[in-house]
């Protein structure tokens, strides 16, 4: 009743749910919870209501989605995804950032240098987001430990940048029956495809691939290459949440920012 009161025309501003925590000990996310249940829509969340409804924003609040691999692509996702109102996020990453990172990857700082990218996550998330629970795993992704890793995940978003782990990640997803949403990138191209239960590994499409690294170890990647290949992915994700729209499922989209050329190429039995 009182998140219902103190709300401005079916809006709970920022202070508001602040306040609503601090009187009843509850936590913030707690407090969203309520209100959503409520047909209330927290205020940080305005523009997204013509384009989702409140019943959505529950959706992504009670969802739980992993990001694997918090750099280039990964840093970008998880800003993105906590912005939009994704309740729970599971990072997973290993490293700590260096200076060549500065260039691109969001959640890095020159005061962040030699920090765990999981816990800069963690930090970044709880300023822009207090509501969204972050679970951090500052372990390396593998087919041993990925089943307990992205158990509770509704969605797993691969921001990695090795073959072989990539398609680990993607034979983990398969066995837990939890949809994939890869991306990669290098300099100014990048692909973007969403794999459900049941459609074919990572491992055709990089049948070819003798190097585990890609080809961004070669030809770098810009600021602009994970922004724009992250929401895309941060696209695909909502869209599995809420059930909207139409999914990269069997197809791919291979982006190239040189030429400005964006092209949807089919592929068959849904195997990429």
């Amino acid at each position: 009743m009182f998140v219902r009161d103190i709300a401005e025309k079916q809006l709970l501003p920022w202070h508001r749910q602040v306040e609503a925590a601090e009187r009843f000990g509850a936590s913030l996310a707690q407090v969203e919870e309520v209100a959503l249940e409520r047909g209330i829509l927290p205020a940080r969340y305005q523009r997204n209501r013509k384009t989702m409804s409140v019943t959505d924003q529950l959706t992504l609040f009670r969802s739980t989605v992993a990001v694997i691999g918090c750099g280039g692509l990964g840093g970008y996702i998880i800003e993105e995804l906590a912005r939009l109102g994704v309740g729970r996020l599971v990072v997973i990453d290993p490293d700590v950032f260096e200076e060549h990172n500065l260039n691109r990857q969001v959640l890095s700082l020159p005061a962040e240098l030699g920090c765990p990218k999981v816990e800069a996550a963690v930090r970044r998330v709880g300023a822009i987001n207090p509501a969204v629970t972050v679970v951090p795993h500052r372990v390396a992704f593998t087919s041993d430990n990925g089943l307990e890793l992205l158990s509770a995940c509704h969605v797993a978003v691969d921001a990695l940048d090795t073959t072989a782990v990539r398609r680990q990640l993607a034979d983990t997803c398969a066995q837990l029956r939890i949809p994939l949403v890869h991306g990669a990138i290098a300099g100014w191209y990048g692909h973007v495809t969403t794999l459900l239960p049941g459609d074919g590994a990572l491992k055709d499409f990089y049948a070819r691939h003798c190097r585990d690294k890609g080809i961004e170890q070669q030809v770098g990647n810009p600021s602009f290459t994970p922004a724009v290949v992250a929401s895309l992915q941060v696209a695909e994700v909502c869209k599995l949440l809420v059930r909207q729209g139409t999914l990269l499922r069997g197809r791919t989209m291979m982006i190239d920012l040189l030429a400005m050329e964006f092209h949807d190429i089919t592929t068959e039995n849904t195997t990429i």
